[in-house]
């Protein structure tokens, strides 16, 4: 694979009291162009470490990262973040927050052509109406649009997204995620999302990386996502191997996320599909808790098409 992020040896440690906590460790990933990735692991394996290295916004102890043939220093625009929490400046609208990187990143335009930029990626993610309110104005799910629209209209060389749903009730989460995926689907940005959701990850991802438990947290095992796209999530939710591929996740998360690739064996994690995947086609008996997960998701998924887009 020809890799446009390559994340190789990344190290983080941070000096304490008691002494050096190394919170990731030899963390290695190469992701292709267009590809989407999704990064899940427990609370407080690193996930968000790495993905903030990435971003340029934390240091790295070790290691390199080198996006499009150039080593990451440093923040930049060529890199568009998506944080959990919108992070607007509340005394200005939604399109002056949107226009504060736009008018960075394309200080040559005109200043209609940007303030055109800004419009258009505002009435994408459906805020035609909203964009002059400050956030105080908003909902949260509305002022999570504007962090994704401000995102993409820096047109960046790859997406970084921090758990950007996490806040969100059910409905207005599963709206946004198809909103994130038509965005995304336009001109297919390199991006990299860090989740706590299986079905998240399943939904958007190419590949699902799984991280192992912190301290020195690694790659523990890399699931490939072959469901086909534009994706329908009733359709992936009925597909044969939707509940082999969430059962393999959460097997994972429950069961292997304690063992390092890297102690156990020298060989790098191994990349696991559904066609080496062996589980049953329905959730295991042993699984009810996850039968009804999904069973809500289902009810959540028919609710959410009867809201009109913005609304949240």
């Amino acid at each position: 694979m020809s890799a446009f992020l390559e994340i190789s040896q990344l190290t983080k440690i941070y000096d304490t009291p008691q002494g050096p906590a190394i919170i990731v460790q030899d963390f290695d990933l190469k992701i292709a162009k267009g590809e989407f990735v999704c990064l899940i692991g427990h609370s407080g394996c690193g996930k968000t470490t790495v993905l903030s290295m990435v971003a340029g916004l934390n240091d790295i102890t070790s290691g390199v990262i080198v996006l499009a043939g150039k080593e990451v220093r440093g923040p930049g625009p060529d890199r568009g973040m998506v944080f959990q929490s919108p992070c607007l400046l509340p005394w200005l609208t939604a399109f002056e927050n949107v226009m504060l990187g736009v008018d960075q990143v394309y200080y040559t335009a005109s200043r209609q052509d940007r303030q055109d930029i800004a419009q258009y990626y505002l009435s994408v993610v459906g805020l035609s109406e909203a964009m002059h309110k400050r956030p105080a104005e908003l909902s949260q799910g509305m002022r999570q649009r504007v962090g994704i629209a401000r995102a993409f209209a820096l047109s960046p060389k790859m997406l970084l997204l921090d758990e950007p749903f996490g806040m969100l009730d059910s409905l207005t989460r599963f709206e946004l995620q198809k909103v994130l995926l038509d965005l995304w689907g336009r001109n297919q940005k390199t991006a990299l999302m860090v989740t706590h959701d299986v079905d998240e990850a399943l939904y958007l991802a190419d590949r699902v990386v799984m991280m192992t438990n912190g301290p020195e947290a690694e790659v523990g095992d890399i699931l490939e996502v072959h469901f086909p796209r534009p994706r329908d999530r009733k359709a992936i939710m009925d597909h044969p191997d939707y509940y082999p591929l969430r059962e393999y996740l959460i097997t994972f998360l429950e069961e292997r996320a304690d063992q390092r690739p890297s102690v156990s064996s020298k060989q790098p994690p191994r990349q696991a599909d559904a066609n080496i995947i062996k589980f049953t086609t329905s959730p295991p008996k042993d699984r009810k808790a996850s039968s009804h997960q999904s069973a809500g998701l289902q009810d959540g998924i028919q609710q959410a098409e009867k809201i009109p887009a913005g609304t949240k």
